[in-house]
């Protein structure tokens, strides 16, 4: 527990001095953000999403066309999961922040919708959501989540009814463009921020991987909450090594005191 690590604790303190004398701070997230809702990130060993698949041949964009239900038979499980996870102190503690009119923006690579349904208003998305799908061969589009609770039921491939050919969820696979909008508002984010909040990521996928430089060079502070080491730590203020849960309800109740 928190109270119990005093290294921890003053690292938590700093985080929320700096986060109360900011004036626009942007939080960038990844997939150990959502590991404490359940849903398994890509590559912790045993349980990573990569453990048994090889993502170019699964979640690749060429191998989708050719082969969308290798695509479906990889997500699916994540899809069962992702439809009942609820989102979890981090991610509350996110959208009071923002409330509390100290973050400015949440940057996600994550796709399970959990900021959005935490209470987070600005929120960008830049590795897509599974709220819509797309027909890759006629432009149809419409919501997912009838397919997706079909998917989640007994595998059932979404299929465009317009043309029949099988639709795919808006994610960004390996081989896609990133939204250039979306990642238009990401980059203007943190080249505007005066603290940047890395938080559940490892900062391994580019060009997203490359925002905390970007705030860095515009004279952001930057926190790096994170279990493992990340190529950006040499950058950080602060490293903290812990619970997302645990660390983001902390540093919101010091800011309290």
């Amino acid at each position: 527990m928190i109270e119990a690590n005093n290294h921890l604790k003053k690292e938590i303190e700093a985080a929320a001095q700096l986060l109360s004398s900011s004036r626009s701070a942007v939080a960038l997230t990844g997939a150990g953000f959502s590991t404490p809702s359940g849903i398994p990130d890509f590559r912790s060993p045993q349980s990573g999403l990569w453990e048994t698949h090889n993502p170019m041949e699964v979640a690749n964009i060429d191998a989708f066309r050719q082969a969308p239900q290798n695509f479906y038979e990889w997500i699916r499980p994540l899809v069962q999961i992702t439809s009942q996870a609820k989102p979890n102190p981090a991610h509350m503690a996110l959208a009071q922040l923002e409330e509390m009119g100290k973050l400015s923006a949440v940057i996600t690579q994550n796709i399970d919708g959990l900021h959005t349904k935490a209470g987070s208003q600005t929120v960008y998305e830049v590795h897509g959501h599974v709220r819509e799908v797309e027909c890759l061969t006629c432009g149809h589009h419409e919501a997912a989540e009838p397919f997706m609770l079909k998917l989640a039921a007994d595998g059932s491939m979404p299929t465009c009814p317009s043309c029949a050919a099988i639709m795919k969820p808006k994610v960004i696979l390996f081989g896609e463009l990133l939204p250039f909008e979306i990642m238009t508002m990401a980059q203007n984010a943190s080249e505007t921020a005066d603290l940047m909040i890395v938080a559940g990521s490892s900062l391994e996928v580019a060009p997203v991987s490359q925002l905390p430089w970007a705030a860095k060079r515009h004279q952001a502070r930057l926190i790096i909450i994170n279990f493992d080491p990340t190529p950006a730590d040499q950058l950080a203020d602060i490293i903290i090594r812990g619970d997302v849960a645990e660390v983001f309800p902390a540093i919101i109740s010091a800011m309290q005191n």
